[in-house]
C-alpha cells in the first residue's frame, strides 16, 4: 500500500471521521493535516534512521509495537493517543512545538487541538512503516532505504495524479525533497508552508495554505 493510498483509502478516511467527531474539525482538515505530517514524519524517521543506535531503536519500536494492525482497526488510534503523543515527542524533539505551531497556522486547526489530532495519527502513521517493514522484510540497515523508497513513491504517484486538491497538497510536500536541506521540517515546513511566513501562506505565495483553501472551498 502507498502512502497516497493509506490518505485516501478506507484508513484515512476512517481516522480522520474518528477525530471529526472527538475534536470537532472538518474531516478535511484532518486529511490534510495527515497529508503533511505523514512525510513529515517519514522524513524525520529516515534521518534518524543513518544512525545505526536510532536504526536500531526504531527497528525494534517497530517490531515491537506497531505491527500494522491498527490499519485494520483504526479505533485503536483514539485509545493510543497518549501513545502517539510520546511518539512525536521522540521524533520531533526540540522541534514539535514549532512543527505544530506551524501546522495549526496552515491547516486552521487551533493549536490546542492540532497536538491532540497529531497525537492519534502517530500510531496509525508508525503502522503504516511497520507493515511496510514487513512486507518487505526490512531490518534496522534497511530502514532509511525503506523510508526514502515510501517518499519517493508517493511523490511519483503525486505528480502524476494532480487531479484532486489532495494529490496537489502531497505533491507540493514531497516536492520540496528536491532541494533537501537536510532538515525535514526547514524543507517541508520551509518551502511548502510558507518559511514560517503565515501572512505570505494567506496571501497567496503560492505554499499549502493556497492549496488548503481550495480543498476547504475558502
Amino acid at each position: 500500500m502507498s502512502l497516497i493510498d493509506l490518505l485516501t483509502g478506507n484508513t484515512g478516511n476512517q481516522v480522520a471521521e474518528q477525530a471529526e467527531g472527538k475534536f470537532g474539525i472538518s474531516k478535511n482538515q484532518v486529511i490534510a493535516l495527515l497529508a503533511v505530517a505523514a512525510p513529515l514524519v517519514i522524513s524525520y524517521l529516515k534521518n534518524k534512521s543513518q544512525d545505526s543506535k536510532e536504526a536500531e531503536s526504531l527497528n525494534n519500536a517497530l517490531d515491537k509495537d506497531h505491527d500494522g494492525s491498527i490499519l485494520d482497526d483504526v479505533s485503536q488510534a483514539d485509545a493510543r493517543q497518549a501513545e502517539g503523543g510520546s511518539i512525536l515527542s521522540h521524533i520531533f524533539g526540540g522541534d514539535r512545538q514549532n512543527v505544530e505551531n506551524q501546522l495549526s497556522q496552515n491547516t486552521g486547526i487551533s493549536i490546542d487541538k492540532v497536538g491532540p489530532v497529531l497525537s492519534m495519527l502517530a500510531p496509525v502513521i508508525m503502522g503504516y512503516i511497520g507493515r511496510e517493514k514487513q512486507q518487505n522484510n526490512v531490518g534496522a540497515g534497511g530502514l532509511g532505504d525503506l523510508l526514502g523508497g515510501i517518499l519517493g513513491t508517493a511523490s511519483n504517484q503525486a505528480q502524476q495524479q494532480q487531479s484532486s486538491p489532495l494529490n496537489e497538497i502531497l505533491g507540493s510536500v514531497l516536492g520540496g525533497g528536491g532541494q533537501s536541506s537536510g532538515n525535514p521540517l526547514n524543507d517541508i515546513l520551509g518551502s511548502v508552508l510558507g518559511g514560517g511566513n503565515n501572512q505570505q501562506s494567506q496571501q497567496g505565495g503560492g505554499g499549502l495554505g493556497d492549496i488548503l483553501g481550495g480543498f476547504f472551498g475558502k
